[in-house]
């Protein structure tokens, strides 16, 4: 099978996900908000929709979903526990369900915490990882409808996946992100790499996605709330205290970048 995924810019920020099979010519979509975007990225490949599929159910995810159902008979497959906000959810899902298109089998992790009942999903076979608004490139969603003992482990367990899995988040926040992280580990080279990429990407018009996991768990801040060196950087600052919950830590984190955004 031969598979290729296309980020499709949507809205102000917003990214959506066509994967198509060339094969048989069908594709899948992954929160798609804007359904003309998707409707004329079909027409010019000549591509079949036959699923749809939503992380969470904040509208600038899921606003393309029904016209599309309708349009094209695809199923829409999302969070369990966010079925009563999703219109003609087909299937809801939770931890450990699978999803099929095609021959791919995608991996439903709960990433709770941005909204009550966020998952993602993992498809091993092009090692993608669809994250939606829990883990962004540097970044991380904010917490909206949970808590960070909540997220914390939600990000772990995005965390404990290959590194070589390619992320695909819901927004282009890096740049932005980048700022906020290079504040607090500035001479971390991990990071200063990936921030001048993210620049030199944007100056170009380009995505700054997918992003690398391996490299993230290196640069993200907000995966390294349990590690030790960063903790003494963090403690520094007055955002850690050595030995707390990491989940403690991380909704410290959390908080500073919800003042900084705000700057």
């Amino acid at each position: 099978m031969s598979f290729k995924i296309e980020i499709l810019p949507a809205l102000a920020d917003n990214y959506i996900y066509l994967v198509s099979d060339a094969d048989i010519g069908l594709a899948m979509v992954v929160d798609p908000g804007d359904a003309n975007v998707v409707m004329k990225a079909l027409n010019a490949k000549d591509l079949y929709l036959a699923l749809i599929i939503n992380t969470h159910h904040h509208r600038d995810h899921i606003d393309g979903s029904a016209r599309l159902a309708k349009e094209y008979g695809a199923p829409i497959i999302g969070p369990e526990k966010e079925k009563s906000y999703i219109s003609d959810l087909s299937r809801g899902v939770k931890q450990g369900d699978i999803v099929s298109f095609s021959t791919l089998h995608g991996q439903v992790i709960e990433t709770h915490g941005h909204t009550s009942g966020h998952i993602a999903y993992y498809f091993p076979e092009i090692k993608a990882l669809f994250s939606g608004d829990a883990l962004f490139s540097l970044g991380c969603g904010r917490l909206f409808e949970g808590t960070a003992a909540e997220m914390w482990p939600s990000l772990v367990a995005l965390r404990n996946l290959p590194d070589d899995t390619k992320v695909y988040c819901g927004h282009e926040y890096t740049e932005a992100n980048a700022k906020f992280a290079l504040t607090l580990d500035k001479d971390n080279p991990h990071l200063k790499a990936r921030a001048a990429e993210a620049t030199a990407l944007r100056k170009q018009g380009l995505p700054t996605l997918p992003a690398n996991l391996g490299v993230e768990k290196l640069a993200n801040p907000f995966l390294r709330a349990d590690d030790e060196a960063f903790q003494h950087i963090l403690a520094k600052k007055g955002l850690a205290t050595i030995g707390t919950d990491p989940a403690a830590i991380f909704g410290s984190l959390r908080a500073a970048k919800d003042r900084f955004s705000e700057n």
